[in-house]
């Protein structure tokens, strides 16, 4: 069974994350017959228009975002779901438009008067759209989105969660993390838990140290305001980071169940240490060439301060205080004007072998084994293993074997904004963050948000400060396959 008859309410509806990502999703999903049987999207936004101007911008949206080139055929029959309401967010007339549109639309399509409230918007404007959907009564079948960050602080956190619980139960909160969306983060826990050649080896009597690399090759991308006032740790650190972090380290769920999934992560950061100043380092990016591009200072970028000391670059050194973890440093990075796109996990095995008694081992540098999760751009599995070299004597060399999932399945995954849009239609959790993994992600990241350290520079398209390198065990490398 699909998900019930319903609208979507989007908010931010002319901004650039509808424009980039939710209109194309929706688009996608309906190219697969994923959209509830009757269904509208009513678009809200400060911007003047109409239907058929929001239609246009949605086309122009679908042809230059969408995973598929847009088909003439189905986009004439998902644009006739397509509806707009101009209004300003602390206007309750605008509001008292927008329900009177939706009204019309029930009646005509049938929608039920099921409502999913989508905020597309700047943080800030949340509790208003909050405070304005409880002066229209009561929404018992209702569920609203939230995108991150949830806050910029614990206490803007809660007091942000306050207001959202004033009008809607926990059940009907959906807060995004689209990194939990994609196909590969998924994986993760089919991969440890399907498969009892790595759960066994995972925990701290086979694993060194586990590394994890979010790097980005862009800039800001027209979001300096944003930016400037946010910085890598909030920006990534205290949400992405710390949900691959969750599904990396968490024991097995009792069920595939939402909760059960949600209550396992939500236990695992309860074990994870605050980070303290030394097991963090920050960056800002200078002058540099990425991919063959000269790419401007962060200070020089538009809408960023002169002077400005946030960060573009963070590396922290989390620990796990639990009894499959402790003393496993799990090394977290993420930057931007890095040299190029990846997202990346890699667990290194403890190197417990006679290597020296028994073998010669060639290369220029010696590794033990390890296990490589590539999330993007091209995901996939890689095992580092020792071989023999052919030839007369015993001598070793380091190999690859390496898995690819568009290899292996032929099969293009749906973007990560059309699994978690048509999730939260149907009512699924599972990859939503729950009140309190949001509260608990900020209690760990406290600690460097109110003392900030030094920003030491890096040169755009490199791999950031070589004061990261400090976070590392003894003798250790980060890892740039």
């Amino acid at each position: 069974m699909g998900p019930q008859s319903q609208i979507m309410v989007l908010f931010g509806a002319s901004g650039d994350l509808a424009r980039r990502k939710i209109l194309p999703a929706l688009y996608n999903l309906a190219h697969d017959a994923l959209l509830p049987e009757r269904f509208a999207v009513v678009g809200y936004a400060r911007s003047d228009g109409d239907d058929a101007s929001f239609r246009d911008q949605a086309r122009d949206a679908v042809r230059q975002f969408s995973r598929r080139p847009l088909d003439e055929e189905r986009w004439r029959r998902f644009a006739r779901l397509l509806f707009y309401v101009p209004g300003s967010y602390d206007d309750p007339g605008g509001f008292g438009a927008l329900h009177e549109r939706l009204a019309r639309v029930d009646e005509q399509d049938g929608t039920g008067g099921r409502r999913l409230y989508y905020c597309a918007t700047p943080p800030a404007v949340f509790p208003t759209i909050v405070r304005r959907l409880d002066e229209s009564g009561p929404h018992p079948d209702a569920r609203i989105v939230l995108e991150k960050p949830i806050g910029r602080d614990l206490t803007s956190a809660r007091s942000l969660q306050d207001g959202v619980r004033a009008v809607f139960d926990e059940r009907q909160v959906f807060r995004i993390d689209h990194y939990l969306g994609k196909e590969t983060v998924q994986n993760i826990l089919v991969f440890r838990f399907a498969n009892p050649l790595i759960e066994q080896i995972w925990d701290r009597q086979a694993i060194d140290h586990v590394q994890v690399t979010v790097a980005e090759p862009i800039g800001l991308e027209g979001r300096g305001s944003y930016y400037d006032n946010a910085g890598a740790l909030r920006d990534m650190v205290q949400n992405h980071l710390l949900q691959v972090l969750s599904l990396l380290t968490m024991e097995r769920p009792g069920s595939l169940a939402d909760e059960a999934i949600r209550d396992a992560k939500s236990m695992l950061l309860g074990t994870v240490r605050p980070l303290a100043p030394e097991d963090v380092v920050r960056g800002q990016y200078t002058w540099g060439v990425v991919e063959g591009h000269e790419a401007p200072a962060y200070r020089d970028e538009p809408g960023v301060a002169g002077s400005s000391t946030t960060e573009t670059y963070a590396a922290v050194r989390a620990w796990v205080d639990n009894e499959r973890w402790g003393g496993v440093p799990f090394l977290l990075r993420a930057g931007k004007r890095l040299p190029r796109r990846t997202t990346e996990v890699v667990a290194q095995l403890r190197d417990t072998s006679t290597l020296e008694q028994l073998f010669t081992e060639t290369g220029a540098e010696r590794r033990c084994n390890s296990v490589a999760l590539q999330l993007q751009p091209e995901p996939g599995i890689t095992v580092d293993f020792r071989a023999k070299q052919p030839g007369h004597g015993v001598s070793v060399q380091t190999v690859s074997m390496h898995f690819s999932y568009g290899a292996a399945f032929m099969v293009e995954p749906p973007e990560a904004y059309e699994r978690l849009i048509a999730d939260a239609m149907a009512g699924d959790r599972t990859l939503f963050v729950r009140e309190d993994e949001v509260e608990r992600a900020w209690e760990i990241v406290a600690p460097v948000l109110e003392v900030p350290g030094p920003a030491f520079p890096y040169p755009a398209g490199t791999w950031g400060p070589s004061a990261a390198d400090g976070l590392l065990p003894p003798g250790r490398k980060w890892h740039l396959r």
